[in-house]
């Protein structure tokens, strides 16, 4: 699995966010930045489309993060790197809450449409272009990479935005697990074209960008495969999750923070057996959010109705 923090930098924190930036981007960039120029862009030019292209990518991820907490599920961090941005944000664990957090990125990419043209607009209209024609360039340039991102985002490729919106729209229909194993292989299915479609062009890049979604698709594979696991064990309903309010699973199916052993901590009172140590909070194997034990305790008891 690729570890998409390892290699970061911190740049900045914005709502609690924060946001993170990729050693390799700049790498990137001054490989990418000089192929941009041409007979028609100058290099300060390309240099401010590629910080633009930060700039959407970023405000492409902030709206996934912004809707997720609308639904009421937890936003964490943000990383850009070459192959774009990726938020790590928890919906809750249902169909429409999962459609709206991941429906929200590309939303702000058709926002920017009008807003992107309208400044180009008022650029010329004001006569900054014909003041300074790279202008033009760059507002043209701008918008015309929006468009692509876009585009490419809508791919119904798991795990691009367009992959995930499909699975969950499977979801309603099919449940979360089964939902999850057709987008990833249709992703594979789309992986495979992008292969092909690389090895013909000699495009390397397109030939990383499949290498890195394949990757997520074998992983929303495997995830399936463990989701599907967890349902079928019994579960301790006398216990249930502050946030999905679904109940946990029994097992060691948690690993010790001291020891790293594995443990039910809600048949130990969340004490480890293997080295005593007792542990403050216990993650949710369904929504990923994590709550000491009499939390998980207290959201399963009746309520008290006074008389």
């Amino acid at each position: 699995m690729i570890d998409t923090r390892k290699g970061t930098v911190k740049l900045f924190r914005l709502s609690g966010i924060w946001v993170y930036l990729h050693w390799s981007w700049f790498l990137v960039a001054i490989v990418r930045i000089p192929s941009f120029v041409g007979a028609q862009v100058s290099l300060a030019t390309a240099i401010a489309i590629y910080v633009t292209l930060f700039v959407i990518v970023l405000m492409h991820e902030f709206g996934h993060v912004l809707a997720c907490r609308q639904t009421g599920g937890q936003s964490h961090d943000i990383v850009l790197w070459p192959l774009g941005g990726i938020a790590f944000v928890s919906p809750p664990p249902r169909p429409g809450a999962t459609l709206w957090s991941i429906a929200a990125g590309p939303l702000v990419n058709v926002a920017l449409v009008p807003v992107l043209f309208g400044l180009a607009w008022l650029s010329a209209s004001l006569g900054w272009t014909r003041a300074v024609p790279q202008l033009e360039v760059y507002w043209f340039v701008v918008q015309l990479i929006n468009w692509k991102l876009l585009e490419f985002n809508l791919i119904p490729v798991y795990p691009l935005d367009g992959g995930q919106i499909l699975q969950s729209l499977l979801w309603f229909k099919f449940g979360r697990v089964r939902s999850l194993q057709i987008a990833a292989v249709i992703g594979l299915a789309g992986v495979a074209y992008f292969v092909f479609r690389a090895f013909l062009s000699g495009d390397i890049w397109l030939g990383l960008i499949a290498l890195f979604l394949g990757q997520r698709c074998w992983l929303g594979l495997r995830e399936a495969r463990m989701m599907g696991a967890l349902q079928k064990l019994p579960r301790h309903t006398g216990f249930s999750c502050p946030t999905c309010h679904l109940a946990p699973p029994g097992g060691p199916l948690w690993a010790c923070g001291h020891c790293r052993r594995g443990f039910d901590p809600f048949s130990t009172n969340a004490v480890c057996p293997h080295c005593g140590v007792v542990q403050a909070a216990t993650l949710c194997p369904n929504c990923g959010s994590a709550h000491a034990v009499a939390a998980w305790r207290s959201a399963a008891a009746p309520p008290i109705i006074e008389v």
